[in-house]
């Protein structure tokens, strides 16, 4: 029996959704210059000339990963955590345990973080994880529960962990995810 006309837009767009997946996965494993469109083909398991009819380019398809990696990674959570009126230290307890939740949860959020500390790296995206995480710090700092010294190299920090946790997320499955309490405790004043 032929495909109704609805049949073959919905498989247009699962391949296309397939593509763009298996993608941002691949892209965050191998970068930019470490992927090609023959070895990207063969991980989908589609021909070569598939992901052509739907990008017309390597860096077409790239910058589609980009915008929707930006949508898991942009800052209007850790904005709406820097806004709530709380304390400094409650902010980074729910920071990290969402940050933990999202990384244990989504495999799809470590690669975007993967991929945002990649373009952040090469000077590609903004700071705004560093620089809001950044004024959390200060403000629990002059509260007395964040631990001193420079915040934005302890903001640095902070985000390098949840990287390093992201790569492992996608590189391996050996490994112990750092709970939240110790990802908070990076930033925290010990209150024994």
């Amino acid at each position: 029996m032929p495909k109704s006309q609805e049949r073959c837009q919905e498989i247009r767009e699962e391949t296309r959704n397939l593509i763009i997946k298996k993608s941002v996965l691949y892209f965050a494993r191998h970068g930019f210059a470490g992927t090609k469109i023959s070895e990207l083909s063969k991980n989908i398991g589609i021909a070569q000339g598939t992901i052509y009819l739907y990008f017309e380019s390597k860096e077409d398809l790239y910058a589609e990963i980009f915008e929707i990696s930006d949508k898991y990674t942009r800052s209007e959570k850790l904005n709406s955590f820097a806004k709530l009126p709380i304390t400094a230290a409650m902010k980074i307890r729910m920071l990290s345990d969402y940050l933990i939740k999202s990384l244990k949860s989504d495999e799809m959020f470590s690669a975007s973080i993967a991929l945002y500390t990649q373009r952040l790296l090469e000077g590609e995206t903004d700071q705004s994880f560093y620089k809001t995480l950044e004024k959390i710090i200060k403000e629990g700092q002059k509260e007395g529960s964040v631990v001193a010294g420079n915040a934005r190299k302890l903001s640095e920090l902070y985000w390098g962990v949840v990287y390093l946790y992201a790569v492992k997320n996608l590189y391996t499955t050996d490994y112990a995810m750092i709970r939240s309490e110790d990802l908070s405790r990076i930033l925290l004043e010990d209150r024994k």
